[in-house]
Order: C-alpha cells, then sequence, then structure tokens
C-alpha cells in the first residue's frame, strides 16, 4: 500500500496578538519562549484602552505556566506585589451568617479503597467528626493567616502537602512578562486597531490597520481584545453562546483599598443580596469588586454596597464593568483564536480567568497549525475548550443553584432555577450516596466539589457502604489524629507577613530601590 503524498504548506510564522493586558502578554511570552526560532511574535496594543483586571486571583495550575516560562518565583512575587493563596472562603452562601473555605490540596487520608471523604460522611452524621475544614492544613491554616511553601522531604506530614496559588496585580504582572517576551524578540506597536482586513479569496484575517496607517500583516491571530472581540466576534461574526439564565450576574463595581487587618492567605467572596463581593489582599493594597445582576439590584445601589464594605480607605474611583456570561461558540474560526475575555465570559468568582487563558495557549501549542490549518485539528481544540467552559461554568452555578437563602428575590431565583443536566446529575449523585464523578480532564477535582457542595448545605442520605469495613472506633481516633496533626503544624507555620518578609517582599510602590 502506497503512503499518501506529503503536502508541503508553508508554516504560520507571522503571528499577531491583537490586545495586550493580562491575555495578550501572557500570549506573546509564552509563544515567544516555546516556538522555536524562525516565528515572528508581534503584539498590537493601545494605551488608550484600558483593561478590566479583575482577574487577580489565580489558581495553582499557573506554577505551571511560570515554570514553564523560566520565571523565578520569588522574583515574580516581588514585581507584582504577589501574595500567597491556599483557597477561597466563601462568606453567607449557603446561609446568613455561614462561612466554609474552598482549599486547594488534599484533605485526611484515605481508608483502604474508600475516599477520606466517605467516612468523614459516615461520622460526621453521629456528631463523631468536626467540620471539614478541619481536615486540611490548606483550609486551617488560611484562617489563621499561616502559610510556607511545602516540605516535600518531609512525607507523611501535612507540611508536605501545601498548595497553593497567588493573589497578584494584574497590571504589574502584565508588564513583567511584557519584559520576559521582549527579550525573547517579541515585537510591540502602539496604536488603536481601526479595521481588520481579510483576503478577498477566503475571508482568512490578513493585517491589521492601525490609527497611524501602519498595517501589521499576519499568518495567524490572537484575538486578546477582551469582550469586544474584535477579531473572533465583530469580524468573523462567531457569536457568544449566552449563560445569564444560569449566571444572573451582569455588572461589576471594581475599586483597589488599603490593606487592613492580617495579609490572609485566601481570597474572600462575600454573598449579598444581589450578587456577591470579592476581596483579594495583596502586598501593596486590597482588590474589591462587587458582582451583581442588574435585574435584582441598580447600579447605584450596588456601588453604595460595595464602597461601605471595604476594609481601608479606597485608593481609586471605582469602576464600573458590564458583561455578558457564556462563552464563544467557536474558540478557534479560520487563521484567528480567542483568548481570554473575546473566547468567553466566566465571572472571576473561581478564580478562573486566568487559568482559562492559559489552557487556551497550552491547547494551542498542541494543535499549532501548519499553513493547512487542517480543519480536523481546528474541530478538536473547539471541542476540547467547549468541554472545560462547560464544567467549570456547572462549577460556579452550583455556588448559586445549592443554597438555603430565602431572604432575597435573587436568591429565591437561584435556588429554584432549572440547571444544566450535567450539573443536576453531579448534585444528585452527591446527594444520594456522596458520590462525586469527575469527567475527563475537568478542572475542577472531587474535593472541590465535595468541599462547596458540603459547605453550602447538601447533605447527602448515605456514604459508601464499604466505610463501615473500618471499625467505626478506629475511625474516630484516626480523624481525631488528624485534625490534631494539622493543627499543630499550623501552630509552627510563619504567618504570611513573616513568610513574604524574610523570602520575597516587594517593594513599597515609590519606595524606590
Amino acid at each position: 500500500m502506497s503512503l499518501p503524498p506529503v503536502t508541503s504548506l508553508p508554516l504560520l510564522r507571522r503571528i499577531v496578538i491583537a490586545g495586550g493586558g493580562t491575555a495578550g502578554w501572557m500570549s506573546a511570552a509564552a509563544l515567544s519562549t516555546l516556538l522555536p526560532p524562525g516565528y515572528e511574535i508581534h503584539l498590537v496594543e493601545s494605551e488608550e484602552i484600558g483593561t478590566i483586571g479583575v482577574g487577580e486571583a489565580t489558581i495553582p495550575n499557573i506554577k505551571n505556566f511560570n515554570a514553564a516560562l523560566g520565571l523565578d518565583e520569588n522574583d515574580f512575587i516581588r514585581a507584582t506585589q504577589a501574595s500567597f493563596k491556599m483557597g477561597i472562603e466563601f462568606v453567607n452562601w449557603g446561609r446568613l451568617g455561614e462561612r466554609y473555605i474552598h482549599g486547594f490540596g488534599s484533605f485526611g487520608q484515605d481508608f483502604g479503597s474508600v475516599g477520606f471523604h466517605h467516612q468523614w460522611l459516615r461520622l460526621r452524621r453521629e456528631g463523631l467528626a468536626s467540620a471539614l475544614d478541619d481536615y486540611s492544613i490548606n483550609t486551617s491554616a488560611p484562617r489563621q493567616a499561616k502559610f510556607m511553601r511545602a516540605r516535600p522531604e518531609m512525607a507523611g506530614s501535612p507540611l508536605a502537602d501545601i498548595a497553593y496559588a497567588y493573589q497578584f496585580d494584574a497590571g504589574l504582572y502584565a508588564a513583567y512578562l511584557r519584559r520576559h517576551a521582549e527579550q525573547r524578540g517579541a515585537r510591540r506597536s502602539e496604536g488603536r486597531i481601526v479595521e481588520v482586513l481579510r483576503a478577498a479569496e477566503d475571508g482568512r484575517i490578513r493585517a491589521l490597520r492601525l490609527d497611524s496607517g501602519e498595517q501589521i500583516e499576519g499568518d495567524f491571530f490572537l484575538d486578546c481584545t477582551g469582550m469586544r472581540a474584535l477579531l473572533m466576534g465583530q469580524t468573523l461574526g462567531v457569536g457568544l453562546e449566552d449563560w445569564s439564565h444560569w449566571l444572573p450576574c451582569d455588572r461589576a463595581w471594581a475599586v483597589p483599598c488599603e490593606s487592613a487587618g492580617p495579609l490572609l492567605p485566601m481570597t474572600r467572596a462575600t454573598a449579598h443580596s444581589a450578587g456577591w463581593q470579592w476581596r483579594i489582599p495583596l502586598q501593596h493594597r486590597t482588590g474589591n469588586g462587587h458582582v451583581f445582576a442588574s435585574r435584582f439590584m441598580d447600579e447605584g445601589e450596588a456601588r453604595d454596597l460595595l464602597m461601605r464594605h471595604l476594609d481601608g480607605k479606597p485608593l481609586a474611583e471605582a469602576r464600573s464593568i458590564r458583561f455578558q456570561p457564556g462563552r464563544r461558540h467557536q474558540a478557534w474560526h479560520q487563521n484567528c483564536l480567542a483568548v481570554g475575555l473575546s473566547g468567553g465570559f466566566l465571572e472571576p468568582l473561581e478564580s478562573t480567568s486566568i487559568h482559562l487563558i492559559q489552557t487556551a495557549l497550552a491547547r494551542l501549542m498542541s494543535f499549532f497549525p501548519h499553513g493547512g490549518l487542517d480543519a480536523a485539528d481546528i474541530a478538536e481544540y473547539n471541542r476540547q475548550t467547549q468541554f472545560e467552559y462547560e464544567r467549570i461554568r456547572d462549577f460556579i452555578i452550583l455556588h448559586y443553584k445549592a443554597t438555603a437563602r430565602d431572604d432575597s428575590p435573587f436568591w429565591n431565583h437561584c435556588r429554584q432555577m432549572a440547571v444544566p443536566e450535567t450539573l443536576q446529575r453531579k448534585i444528585d449523585l452527591f446527594c444520594s450516596n456522596g458520590r462525586i464523578v469527575r469527567e475527563a480532564d475537568e478542572l475542577f477535582a472531587e474535593l472541590s466539589w465535595l468541599q462547596v457542595m458540603n459547605g453550602q448545605g447538601l447533605q447527602p442520605r448515605g456514604y459508601h457502604p464499604l466505610a463501615e469495613q473500618t471499625p467505626k472506633a478506629e475511625a474516630v481516633d484516626l480523624l481525631a489524629h488528624i485534625r490534631q496533626v494539622i493543627a499543630r503544624c499550623v501552630q509552627v507555620m510563619p504567618t504570611q507577613a513573616a513568610y513574604l518578609a524574610e523570602h520575597c517582599q516587594a517593594l513599597r510602590p515609590g519606595s524606590g530601590t
């Protein structure tokens, strides 16, 4: 049997990134680092166009991105005024006055073939186990403002299981990555894009015309223009799938304020009457915002509520942000890829915005195109992107659906609304016998679903029957031991402020060298 002839096609060497900000400069830094010599990376941005900058909190996968770029962690933390993050504290979500932490990393230890949480569910029903937060160092330490990096040489100790991400100034992160990208040959043009030029024969984008008259030609284009989606939406006409019937919040106010209180290694999300407020503590300030549903609260009331709940003096005027939750029908169309908010918007409740930029770029490297732009590659890229967005969407919807709050029309709507079948199946499995099923490569693992479902009051009717293979007294003793060991480890940990001061303290703005 003869092999099909090899088709020689010119490579797509000229890559143009439309837009800067976090998405643009993450793209430029990744491509200039990971692509071999011979590719041209050209980013176009205008200082006249601001960035949203709400994605200041991350999840642990960001460490893989920074490592792939060869970034020094301490240098990155100093440059971006970053703090460490071990999880997210949710306040008033299940019921008013309740709070829980969705922490990173592991919980307890498994009992034979049965996951830890089934033993915990078994004992908790009889009042023989304390709150779930007590059984992980990643949820116990943040409450006391404690942090240190993991000690992998201490195998078997909770100190070896410390997991973390970062909270940083998104503008400083973009500037940091710009330096990294430009050092590796990426070019930048300043200017506002006034026209996107397309080829007559196939409709592909061929160039961007700037307000200066300059034309930036390219073979492949990344749309990092945010929710404007100038290339993917306005030019190529790829629409947005609307998810507002499941995610009713469509507005936000954002404002920084002076730091106050201990520097907690966690983000906080506090539910209000028609949405929620984020609190992200950095080394030099605290980021704040109020995400709300305009159907249930007007903008003036939402702004006033945010300003009343700041920890310190505001450092700027509050900025209004409008958005439509949903995803672009195609993330890759023709010779254009949507990266970041141009590909869709999922509110920052679980800090996934920067992660979705990261995975878009990783997926691009896996399906990096030649001149032929193979349809099968594009279809698979889009399929994987759709799966990722929909599973993250389900996890965020869970926070709204799983509530007992009935104190406002907003929460009555959320509690009573129908949810996607993929989410309802997860809820039903958990409520029956505490089972949590993770499908394929969806982002959030079983422990993440457990923490939110349990934290917001979902109570399984049963648990895995094999949990009873362990004698009850033995299980009680083991859980007590786990809790005690974690408490002792947290006691000897330094505060995050002390740890930063020793290892990676950032300069205060305006303090010079």
